[in-house]
């Protein structure tokens, strides 16, 4: 579907350069993948791109040449420019600025800890009460606009009925993760009557998503939104890669990843032997398949009976506007913050690191709508608590979080001002280093024919 070319600079002369490693790697290990270097108090700290070779203080030392996946900080003792700088993209302060890679000095039990007994608690009634509301919101509004029939009613219905169709896959969502209730069938049942409703295959999706929370952060073993790595982005066509950053062609991309999935990654959602899944799952995926066929015929069905036109007008455009949705959350809730983000790999990985990695996001007076589906790092880390509980857990667990939680901007009744992140984030966040167990998104400068000649 849908190169970070290294700009020549001129450097002046640098002071003395100290550079400290990792007190979790020896430095007698061969393996120096990834680096971290201590900046020193009122020092400088510089981040260097991706590939770049530390070599003049280890030479001297006889211990080779050190290669290092960007950022490499450096601290470098000198008085002169003080004021903050930003490097490849990554933004760096004087008096060592907080690390978002650094490892947590937090473990995933003690956040687990700060969170209220009563907020793991799973209540079915109240579960489906959000099922019932939701689903009267939408049979309502189908008979208002169909009623009505005319182009000033029919934009409205179909922004209001596409978030609505969003609020439907949130809940059946919940049933996915077991947050819905403690009882299986009743999660499969549920799960099943909304997913298909929106033609979404409930087990082959629900499967995924569970790859996609169990690897969160992680380059390649994640399932949704994650980053090409280089030499995969530079693989693709010029088209393809064009469509995959150019809006609003990437928010439109949902179907066809569930018929295969992302770049470098291979499988369908509906057929049983996808690489997706494991041999005892072949019966959840052909049921969740039959049910999304049985929506088809049910579809077909309705176009005889009241005409095509009529039903894209009740179905098909609001079906769209809910895949817009459905991109847009998913996209922002793993991109777009204001300073870059790690993603990782390798041993740098581990579930508490990549989930941290997470955002939320405010959407106004969308939140209730949705499901709080906005508070999105508890959910991440704690799939199994309800929704209706994420925003007093999010609150219990912050002051555990520190610095690595990330507090999300405060939305206008309308969250208009998430189109400019996403814009942003699609114009610098294309692909990352194929080496290195720390990496971070880098830009093409060449992708829309906007680079600058030397």
């Amino acid at each position: 579907m849908a190169s970070w070319v290294l700009s020549e600079c001129g450097l002046r002369p640098l002071p003395r350069i100290r550079v400290y490693s990792n007190p979790r790697n020896a430095l007698a290990s061969n393996n120096f993948s990834v680096f971290k270097v201590r900046t020193l108090a009122g020092s400088k700290a510089y981040s260097f791109g991706s590939s770049f070779k530390v070599s003049t203080w280890f030479r001297d030392r006889k211990l080779g040449v050190l290669n290092v996946s960007a950022p490499l900080k450096v601290a470098i003792t000198s008085e002169d420019d003080k004021d903050k700088e930003t490097i490849n993209g990554v933004k760096v302060e004087e008096n060592g600025e907080f690390d978002p890679a650094a490892p947590p000095p937090f473990k995933l039990a003690d956040i687990r800890a700060a969170i209220p007994k009563h907020c793991w608690v799973k209540d079915p009634w109240r579960s489906m009460s959000y099922v019932l509301r939701d689903i009267v919101v939408v049979f309502g509004l189908a008979a208002v606009a169909a009623y009505f029939n005319n182009w000033i009613v029919w934009p409205l219905y179909w922004i209001a009925q596409g978030t609505m169709f969003w609020a439907l896959f949130v809940l059946g969502h919940d049933c996915g993760h077991g947050s819905f209730s403690n009882n299986p069938a009743l999660n499969s049942v549920v799960g099943h009557l909304l997913h298909s409703s929106i033609l979404v295959p409930y087990h082959g999706w629900r499967i995924s998503h569970r790859t996609h929370h169990q690897n969160h952060g992680h380059v390649e073993n994640d399932e949704s939104w994650h980053p090409l790595s280089e030499k995969i982005y530079k693989s693709l066509d010029t088209a393809t890669r064009l469509l995959r950053f150019t809006l609003p062609f990437p928010m439109l991309a949902y179907p066809i990843y569930l018929w295969g999935r992302s770049p470098g990654k291979k499988g369908s959602h509906f057929h049983p032997d996808s690489d997706l899944f494991v041999p005892n799952e072949r019966k959840d995926v052909i049921t969740s398949t039959a049910c999304w066929i049985a929506m088809v015929g049910l579809l077909a069905y309705l176009s005889f009976a009241m005409g095509p036109i009529q039903l894209l007008k009740l179905y098909g455009v609001p079906y769209w506007i809910f895949v817009m949705w459905l991109d847009l959350v998913t996209y922002l809730h793993h991109h777009g913050h204001e300073e870059k983000l790690p993603w990782y790999r390798g041993k740098e990985w581990n579930y508490l690191r990549g989930g941290l990695t997470t955002l939320d996001r405010d959407y106004g007076w969308i939140n209730n709508i949705h499901h709080d589906i906005g508070t999105h790092v508890i959910h991440h880390l704690f799939p199994q608590i309800p929704h209706y509980h994420l925003i007093e857990a999010t609150e219990a667990a912050k002051p555990i979080l520190g610095k690595y939680y990330r507090e999300p901007n405060k939305s206008w009744p309308m969250p208009f001002h998430l189109f400019g992140i996403l814009i942003r984030s699609m114009k610098q966040d294309h692909y990352v280093s194929d080496s290195g167990d720390v990496v971070y998104y880098q830009t093409d400068p060449h992708l829309f024919g906007n680079s600058k000649s030397d």
